[in-house]
């Protein structure tokens, strides 16, 4: 078989996989909820108590999916299932101030105990901060990437006047559950997803935050009958980890596939061709994880590598 690609070849690269990929179903989960608008929803987030996953729950509003936190709700502006990830939209500044609207309920505060974090896509930007914050250990310089965005944005004209701001990435510890708005720290946030501080601001995209859940465990179940809806692929036993809890347990040979939420086969080896530069040092491993995340986007140690085709499980991926 012949496959052709757009990048000229240096030198030609064929790698067998020795580790199995995980199979990506393009069937959906018999759990998954329906369309929020015309919006899917992926398992396993849930908008009702009869699909998805009760422990990832979020809401449909006219059309609109809504992300809840522990005290607040925020429009999810996209989602990603196979890395688990969505954004949602910030809160918009209170008029002609620099405050955000959701300082009334302490900025953006996740459950610690729900299967939701922020995750370090995030670089947050605090506004409007009392002195206090010199003392802590982000970056309120004069250098600091926030006072770029209040230079170059209309929105954030009034924080010209609050001097004092500061920026951090998000994601571990504290900053893993919560983005903390209040009068006796910083008045306002902004959060951009993958932020290249080389670029100019206009070029930033729009505000986000970057939330990513865990993968959900097999579907809780009190009797076989709950477990129905996997056709006879899946059994209601205990579950060994979790007291007094039961689960559609996948039957031998399938095992759990909880990006799709399905009892699944795991597939055959893939074959890589990969075309791009001589002295690429490849590493397998990393190129399985990422076409797992996102097929059409491959990064190989530093090399951005696009156009992965897969025709019977022979892939070519070009570097330039």
């Amino acid at each position: 078989m012949e496959v052709t690609s757009t990048f000229t070849p240096h030198k030609l690269l064929l790698l067998t996989a020795g580790l199995l990929l995980s199979a990506l179903s393009l069937a959906a989960s018999p759990r998954q909820c329906p369309p929020c608008g015309t919006t899917e929803v992926p398992y396993p987030l849930s908008t009702g108590p009869t699909c998805g996953d009760q422990d990832y729950k979020i809401l449909c509003n006219n059309g609109t999916l809504i992300f809840p936190t522990s005290n607040n709700t925020y429009p999810i502006t996209s989602i990603k299932p196979q890395s688990q990830r969505l954004v949602i939209q910030p809160s918009s500044f209170l008029p002609n101030t620099c405050v955000t609207e959701d300082i009334s309920t302490t900025g953006v505060q996740l459950n610690q105990t729900a299967p939701f974090n922020i995750t370090g896509d995030n670089t947050i930007m605090y506004l409007n901060c009392t002195p206090s914050l010199l003392g802590s250990p982000l970056n309120c310089s004069s250098s600091s990437l926030c006072h770029v965005y209040i230079n170059a944005t209309r929105d954030a004209a009034a924080c010209q006047k609050a001097p004092i701001c500061c920026t951090f990435q998000a994601g571990g510890g504290t900053t893993a559950y919560m983005i903390r708005v209040r009068s006796a720290g910083c008045r306002a946030y902004r959060s951009f997803v993958d932020l290249d501080p080389t670029q100019p601001v206009s070029r930033w995209g729009q505000p986000g935050v970057m939330i990513q859940w865990v993968l959900p465990q097999e579907p809780v179940c009190r009797t076989q009958a709950d477990c129905a809806v996997d056709g006879g692929n899946s059994t209601c036993r205990v579950d060994p980890i979790s007291v007094g809890t039961s689960r559609c347990f996948c039957n031998s040979p399938l095992r759990w596939d909880g990006i799709n939420g399905v009892c699944a086969e795991r597939e055959s080896p893939l074959t890589f061709t990969v075309v791009g530069k001589p002295d690429l040092d490849l590493d397998l491993d990393l190129i399985l994880a990422f076409y797992s995340i996102e097929p059409k986007l491959i990064r190989v140690n530093r090399t951005i590598c696009v156009d992965l085709i897969c025709v019977t499980k022979v892939c070519v991926i070009g570097c330039s």
